[in-house]
């Protein structure tokens, strides 16, 4: 981003330049002249201006005449001549184009060309007419003919290098947006990958569904929810931590195959990869399991990656290859070979304390054995899952919704899918026997009444919909966020386009 010629002990304040620029609006109000006009018309954006005439040589010049309008970006003011740059709005193709435009004495006259200089600013959307050249230095301009205010900013731009701070770009997003290509290359980003999920499933003859954000019970994850009150009712309702309950009712409803791609809400821990707002995809396909699902999410992954580049992803922990065949890795073989003793299902809570202690892993006491297990994994073993990797036969603890393991008592039919060392999203074959899920979601509902703040509901609604039937499924659940944040290797607070903040002050 370029700045007006003044050095910066030149340049006013913030707070000065806002006043000067709300006078000088005021001045074009007071002589008639229209500070936000509605009626100013384009014949063309910046990009087909460009896209029509770029090929012209420098010094070469036409008759053809274009009216168009943008954000000035850059300005210029000379004696007899005035030279700016105007920013496009960008789309899913194109970042933002930017084009020149040049104001002469003898095109425009004294009297406007005196105008741009004493009202047009840094931020300003100007609308003008003129002929299309190339400027002697070979640089495709428009030789302005007439020229309006479109829009006047009242606030300056910032300079990127001083005022852009990561805290200042999040909070401020949309100045982020105006000066900073890489923003909004993320956020194009971002939705060519949405739309490379949405497509990916559509094929595949899934059909998209919206879920109720306000819930009367909490369910679906291990987690905190947000609370609220609804007054029309006098009730309490909470924010969904889950999509997957209602989900799975529209499949006992007769849906083959259903997805939904949504905020959710967990009123929990907020860092790099964790935010109390959140994008997540669950989907679920009848006549599946967890095999079918992971098929399914590996396809969702490497179609987003095609998307916006390559299958190849660079990241600070290395080079990630999501072509090929991913990798299945077991819990508990995977966490014995790493702390060298063998660990099973049955191995004693103060054994799995113990290796903790060894290690310096924090961990809470009220925790059982399956829970140690877990949190023993996350720490040792999933950092150094670099190379896409289902991890598999997890303690039953870890997805009370999932089918109980057909073979190994204590676990479950489910997988986390590691990339990068971070889990992005998790599948399972379903537990589709209303008896067996009553028993979990009372067990469930047990934890909750002694004060497991993450601990599930009992849904009896959603029990009495099991009981009318509903086929073998396989259902999968992927943070889009985190998804985004592996393709375009930034945090969570840059994916998400107006993350949650501590309020200042």
């Amino acid at each position: 981003m370029s700045a007006v010629t003044d050095t910066p002990e030149q340049m006013p304040s913030d707070s000065e330049q806002t006043t000067i620029r709300k006078e000088k609006r005021e001045r074009l109000l007071s002589a008639g002249v229209q500070a936000y006009p509605a009626d100013l018309v384009r014949t063309h954006s910046l990009k087909q201006i460009r896209d029509g005439w770029g090929h012209l040589e420098a010094g070469e010049e036409t008759q053809d005449v274009v009216s168009t309008g943008g954000r000035v970006v850059f300005i210029r003011n000379t004696g007899k001549l005035a030279f700016a740059t105007l920013q496009d709005g960008f789309t899913p193709d194109e970042n933002g184009e930017r084009l020149q435009v040049m104001l002469s004495l003898a095109e425009v006259g004294e009297e406007a060309l005196a105008a741009w200089k004493s009202d047009v600013d840094l931020g300003d959307f100007v609308w003008v007419t003129g002929r299309v050249i190339s400027s002697r230095r070979g640089e495709l301009s428009i030789m302005a003919t007439e020229w309006k205010m479109a829009a006047k900013a009242l606030r300056p731009l910032p300079v990127m290098h001083k005022d852009l701070s990561e805290e200042a770009r999040v909070r401020r997003r949309y100045v982020d947006l105006i000066v900073r290509d890489e923003a909004r290359d993320i956020l194009r980003k971002r939705s060519a990958i949405t739309r490379a999920v949405r497509d990916c499933l559509y094929d595949r003859g899934f059909l998209e569904v919206e879920t109720p954000i306000l819930q009367l019970v909490h369910g679906g994850a291990a987690a905190r929810p947000f609370e609220t009150h609804i007054n029309a009712f006098d009730i309490d309702m909470s924010l969904r931590i889950a999509l997957e309950l209602h989900l799975k009712r529209t499949m006992v409803g007769g849906a083959d195959r259903v997805f939904e791609m949504g905020r959710v809400f967990r009123n929990e821990g907020i860092d790099s990869s964790h935010s109390a707002e959140f994008t997540m995809l669950e989907a679920y396909m009848s006549w599946g399991d967890q095999q079918t699902v992971a098929r399914l999410i590996q396809d969702i992954v490497v179609a987003s990656a095609d998307a916006v580049g390559s299958r190849v992803v660079e990241t600070s922990k290395g080079e990630i290859n999501l072509d090929g065949e991913w990798a299945w890795v077991p819990v508990y073989p995977a966490l014995s070979e790493k702390v060298g003793e063998e660990i099973t299902v049955d191995t004693p809570l103060e054994k799995l304390q113990a290796i903790a202690d060894a290690h310096e892993i924090e961990y809470d006491p009220k925790h059982g054995a399956d829970k140690m297990v877990m949190e023993l994994f996350e720490e040792l073993v999933e950092p150094s899952l670099i190379q896409p990797t289902f991890v598999y036969d997890y303690p039953s603890i870890a997805q009370p919704l999932a089918r109980p393991h057909r073979a190994e008592p204590g676990k479950v039919e489910a997988w986390d899918l590691i990339i990068g060392g971070m889990e992005r999203g998790t599948g399972f074959t379903e537990l589709v026997d209303p008896v067996v899920q009553r028993d979990v979601l009372v067990a469930q509902s047990l934890k909750a009444a002694a004060g497991d703040p993450e601990a599930m509901q009992l849904d009896s609604d959603f029990i009495e919909a099991l009981e009318y039937g509903v086929p073998p499924m396989g259902g999968l659940g992927l943070g889009i966020d985190r998804l985004i944040m592996l393709l375009t290797g930034v945090g969570i607070r840059e994916t998400i386009l107006y993350p949650l903040l501590r309020p200042q002050g």
